[in-house]
């Protein structure tokens, strides 16, 4: 099934997703080739299943599915959290909703189940342009994010734009350097052999700059996310996208 790209929008960049081969792009766009897909049908099942003693299910609250009233909901992520007084992720507010509501124990980030219902939730705005909220509250974040962004890291001395920013499109060690969107996660990587987060995929990029990735959770994180969603403004959400 192709996805359709919203012409109204003004995409502030260019989706990684340009940059692959024919045969990935493929693989992104036919949900019956898309790997991505077994998390998504995971998430659709889960949001029916009550779980706790609450006997409460994602459904109860939201609808019957993902799409029926959350449509649109993954492309304003990060979002401010008032109790927490920082802003969060989907995945993040979606594990909030188990322990808050649903009565369950608190999963570990990246549990398999957050990220079926992350890829759910995302999917049902797959398609839509990525429109973070102009929250003043996000601002000092959003800022904070880019300097991040910008700042020279580990033992190779590079930043995250020399690569995303600057030489996007380009390669290196024979791959070619994506523009480092955040509007495909959760997505499937061929290299990890399934689907991940996007703080998982900076810890990765951290790693390979050989420096010292910030924690996951951490308000380093929370800033790049806030950036990378108001960099990827107008993009489409892809999720899930297939990467290399």
């Amino acid at each position: 099934m192709a996805i359709p790209r919203d012409a109204s929008a003004q995409p502030q960049g260019r989706s990684g997703y340009d940059l692959m081969s024919r045969d990935l792009q493929a693989m992104q766009r036919d949900d019956s080739l898309n790997p991505g897909m077994l998390w998504v049908l995971e998430g659709q099942a889960l949001w029916t299943r009550r779980e706790s003693a609450a006997g409460r299910a994602c459904a109860d609250c939201h609808g019957a599915t993902p799409a029926e009233q959350l449509r649109g909901t993954a492309a304003t992520y990060p979002a401010w959290d008032a109790l927490l007084g920082k802003p969060v992720s989907l995945g993040e507010r979606i594990a909030q909703c188990r322990t808050r509501h649903q009565g369950l124990a608190a999963s570990a980030p990246g549990a398999q189940a957050l990220l079926a219902l992350e890829a759910a939730v995302a999917h049902a705005s797959r398609s839509l342009p990525m429109r973070p909220p102009d929250d003043t509250r996000l601002t000092p974040w959003r800022e904070r994010g880019q300097k991040l962004w910008l700042q020279r890291l580990g033992q190779l001395d590079l930043s995250c734009a020399q690569c995303h920013d600057e030489r996007a499109g380009g390669r290196l060690g024979g791959a070619v350097i994506p523009p480092g969107n955040a509007a495909g996660y959760p997505t499937y990587r061929l290299e990890w052999q399934g689907l991940g987060t996007l703080q998982r995929r900076l810890r990765n990029c951290m790693t390979g700059v050989r420096a010292e990735p910030y924690a996951t959770g951490s308000d380093e994180m929370r800033a790049l996310e806030v950036y990378l969603a108001w960099r990827d403004r107008g993009l489409a959400v892809e999720v899930p996208a297939v990467r290399p």
